[in-house]
């Protein structure tokens, strides 16, 4: 079954936005500062025998403890730059393994298991505990749910709203940011159909990982934000069902990764057109196996795109 294609320029991009709504879709983040403040305050008003500098520690102890551990992805205001805020756990490392065409097995240090864009046609290797499928097409998706699987997560919402999706289990969050399809034949690429497609970001081992899923346009601010740091993405790269190749490389551009793993392939010759127009920005490694582990400590200096055996 045939794809529509998206190598064209007039989709409109997604509003982005995280709604959260359903059961799943708790956000459990705590301010830094929950239940802090009036401890904070009756510290800073004493006046017995308490001195200044008892006071001054006090408060510096106080938000060290209210820091989270993971502190995660994140935005800083100011001249929207996009800083890591450093998660204050041990090094540890994710393993990310492609299964093919757009799906990959990623493992946590609890051992926590990922597949993307879960589908009938690539099994998976293992039966995951979360599942992502970022648009409705069978390469993408499946109705046939392992039983054992505990979130699945749709990019697209069936009822015709928003997909909105911010689930934290054990050592992972998962949030997603929707953009849009284009569908259609190949002369005229017909419609544009609004959030059909969501990238899905993994926060993993202190990392934060994205997949593009069916991407087919350029990203707005907004959904820079909503991404937040991204230090490695899964990209489309067929640069025909999804963006053209030449925007993918802008779009990798706008979110400035440390490492990029190319997926949605199809063909060796796509890969090799792929790797020649970004060589000027990035590093070129073809990995040996189809299995790769990554610490934030690993990461490069420059960015590199990673091949990973497969298709």
């Amino acid at each position: 079954m045939r794809e529509a294609r998206g190598g064209g320029k007039n989709v409109i991009p997604a509003q982005a936005g995280i709604h959260l709504s359903g059961a799943g879709a708790v956000d459990k983040r705590i301010p830094a500062f929950a239940g802090m403040t009036a401890s904070i305050c009756r510290a800073l008003s004493e006046s017995s025998a308490a001195s200044a500098v008892r006071r001054f520690f006090f408060l510096l102890v106080a938000i060290v403890v209210a820091a989270p551990a993971w502190a995660g992805c994140g935005v800083v205001a100011g001249g929207g730059a996009r800083l890591w805020r450093a998660a204050a756990q041990p090094e540890q490392s994710v393993a990310i393994t492609f299964l093919g065409h757009a799906s990959f097995l990623v493992e946590s240090p609890e051992g926590v298991r990922i597949v993307t864009d879960y589908n009938d046609m690539i099994g998976a290797p293992v039966t995951p505990d979360i599942v992502t499928m970022n648009n409705a097409h069978p390469t993408h998706y499946t109705e046939r749910i392992d039983p054992g699987v505990k979130y699945v997560l749709r990019g697209w919402d069936p009822a015709g709203g928003v997909a909105a999706h911010r689930i934290e289990y054990r050592d992972v969050r998962v949030h997603n940011v929707p953009t849009n399809l284009r569908e259609g034949n190949l002369r005229d690429f017909g419609q544009t159909r609004y959030n059909g497609n969501s990238i899905f970001v993994f926060e993993v081992a202190g990392l934060c990982i994205a997949h593009l899923g069916h991407l087919h346009h350029t990203l707005t601010e907004t959904h820079l934000a909503e991404l937040g740091a991204i230090d490695i993405v899964m990209v489309p790269v067929d640069g025909a069902w999804t963006l053209n190749q030449e925007d993918m490389i802008a779009v990798l551009a706008q979110i400035k990764p440390a490492i990029v793993i190319p997926m949605h392939v199809f063909t060796a010759a796509t890969l090799d057109r792929f790797l020649a127009r970004a060589a000027e920005r990035y590093q070129i490694r073809h990995m040996p196996e189809p299995r790769m582990l990554v610490s934030r400590a690993e990461l490069p200096a420059e960015p590199e795109i990673r091949v990973l055996p497969g298709r």
